[in-house]
């Protein structure tokens, strides 16, 4: 079912970045996007509460202070650029997984048995998406989430994940550079100019 909440930030603020007063509303993708250095990975992690910032953050009526650290983590989801792993196999990192979802990435469920260490940039990137998606967090925070994907293997991942969006309802702030892509995916896209955040002019995807 969706989780139908929207992702609030009220004068939230970290380094050098101004404060922001931002919405994103159930089933939205706000793409972001910034030069190398602008802190849109820094304000992700202010989003997961894995950097001190000023300012409120709520999901729904629920606010981040709210909760511990691990319990806001779980409900908004951070996809980091370079991506975690603990164990040796993939399937070590998985409590539940749908075979529909491992073959839209192009996948078969052997890969649950595959070594971590043998894996390329490419497939780790696509496994945890998959990883966090089948977490059924409440919001994601995707930090380019295709960038070591070639352009097939990313508009599946694309499709894949915008499908699971709309399903779920969640509020999704998705880092990005490639303006194409973020024609296709975003409803709203914002640069970060300085210390600032600016809306970009963008087409809706319905």
């Amino acid at each position: 079912m969706p989780a139908n909440h929207t992702l609030r930030l009220e004068r939230l603020a970290i380094g050098e970045l101004a404060p922001v007063d931002l919405e994103v509303g159930p089933g939205e993708i706000l793409c972001l996007s910034g030069t190398s250095g602008a802190g849109k990975s820094r304000l992700l992690r202010a989003l997961a509460d894995l950097e001190p910032h000023d300012g409120k953050l709520t999901l729904g009526e629920v606010p981040q202070s709210s909760l511990p650290a691990h319990e806001w983590r779980a409900r908004v989801m951070l996809v980091p650029a370079e991506s975690h792993w603990w164990a040796d196999t993939v399937g070590e990192h998985f409590s539940a997984i749908d075979a529909s979802d491992i073959e839209a990435l192009g996948f078969t469920t052997d890969v649950l048995d595959w070594q971590v260490s043998r894996l390329s940039s490419g497939e780790k990137q696509r496994l945890a998406l998959l990883r966090a998606v089948s977490r059924e967090p409440a919001a994601l925070l995707l930090d380019e989430p295709t960038a070591n994907l070639d352009d097939a293997t990313t508009r599946r991942v694309e499709a894949w994940l915008m499908t699971r969006v709309r399903e779920r309802g969640w509020p999704v702030i998705w880092v990005a550079h490639d303006p194409a892509q973020i024609e296709r995916v975003a409803k709203r896209h914002l640069r970060i100019q300085g210390t600032r955040l600016q809306e970009e002019e963008q087409g809706a995807w319905a």
